[in-house]
């Protein structure tokens, strides 16, 4: 049996290990002077006359495992917060029995149902004394509370409020935030927030008792209210007004909006072909990525005759054709088209034979 001196040196070495930088961080290589591959030179060449550059990425992978048993809690709390990122962040207002007002924000939150419309955030035990927090004292007490959205436009006041400040002290006051009254619950409304949801605490779930332990509080909406500037003429939330933020690890956050949000179409009926019907010679391409793959299997039918008929007259096409190696030229070429979301276009050019 291994004594436990053995055991937190064992953990001591890890660590530093890890800290010193023996294990790197995934590489990456650059390649752009393509030329010094001469074997594939030719469709080197072929590319660079309809692109200005491209790169070949190799990657190698070194994987930290880590035993949360053996990990102090508050590392592994860091390792677990950055992987499980970004997060929403639920701005919690309540009120305690003497009618003082809390607001603090909460990143262990998400939606579980519509139907009742159910989220959960978890108020954490402090892993500096193992204390409890004034929202999991408040919701207790009253059995409800308002869950705040933050957008870019408030999540510095947001910081303000996650500030330790000492119980009785109002948060509203310390971030200038404007309280406005609810409907349906003694807890108020954030007016700066573009989204608010008033709701009833059906239950509060222990996790644990020590430092670092989760209190889930499942909470039920019972009436929610969004700001008629973040909605689209079709009556539905537009992300860009939203303009919400997310939680990372540490003192990272993340914008949710321009260039951060991507449209990804999911066909629901009919089914996708899939990655099982892509034939060999794509899904073993040297070219595709696995997000390229991704398209194409997301694909309702395979491109017809009169589709690959169509790009193979194209002079791209007859170029990509004619050179030393015609397949991955033409993966290449293929792959642009991907790259804009030309789908078809490039599954099609991918069946030339």
């Amino acid at each position: 049996m291994v004594s436990k001196e053995k055991k937190q040196e064992s953990r001591k070495t890890q660590y530093n290990v890890f800290n010193s930088g023996d294990l790197s961080e995934p590489v990456t290589t650059h390649i752009s002077r393509l030329t010094n591959l001469p074997s594939l030179s030719p469709i080197f060449d072929f590319y660079n006359s309809r692109f200005s550059f491209f790169t070949f990425h190799f990657s190698f992978m070194n994987m930290l495992s880590i035993d949360p048993q053996d990990t102090p809690q508050k590392d592994f709390h860091q390792f677990m917060l950055g992987t499980v990122a970004p997060r929403p962040i639920a701005f919690v207002s309540t009120v305690d029995e003497h009618g003082n007002k809390n607001l603090a924000p909460y990143s262990f939150f998400n939606a579980f149902s519509s139907n009742p419309p159910i989220l959960v955030f978890s108020s954490n035990r402090r892993g500096s004394d193992n204390s409890t927090k004034d929202t999991l004292h408040n919701v207790r007490a009253s059995g409800e509370c308002v869950i705040n959205a933050v957008n870019y436009a408030i999540v510095r006041q947001m910081a303000v409020a996650s500030v330790d400040f000492p119980t009785g002290v109002s948060e509203v006051e310390k971030t200038g935030l404007t309280p406005i009254p609810s409907d349906l619950v003694k807890a108020f409304r954030v007016k700066e927030s573009p989204a608010h949801m008033e709701c009833k605490v059906k239950d509060i779930v222990t996790l644990g008792d020590k430092g670092g332990a989760g209190h889930l509080i499942i909470c039920e909406v019972v009436r929610m209210h969004i700001s008629k500037d973040v909605l689209t003429d079709r009556n539905r939330i537009d992300p860009d007004k939203m303009d919400l933020m997310g939680r990372m690890g540490r003192a990272y956050y993340v914008r949710c909006s321009g260039a951060a949000i991507h449209t990804i179409v999911q066909e629901y009926n009919p089914v996708t072909i899939g990655y099982d019907q892509l034939p060999a010679h794509i899904k073993n391409s040297p070219v595709l990525t696995g997000n390229d793959l991704g398209k194409l299997a997301g694909q309702v039918t395979m491109p017809t005759e009169e589709e690959i008929n169509a790009v193979a007259s194209e002079a791209d096409v007859l170029n990509a054709l004619g050179q030393q190696n015609p397949e991955t030229a033409l993966h290449y070429l293929a792959k642009s088209c991907l790259d804009r979301d030309d789908v078809r276009r490039g599954f099609s050019m991918l069946l030339i034979k």
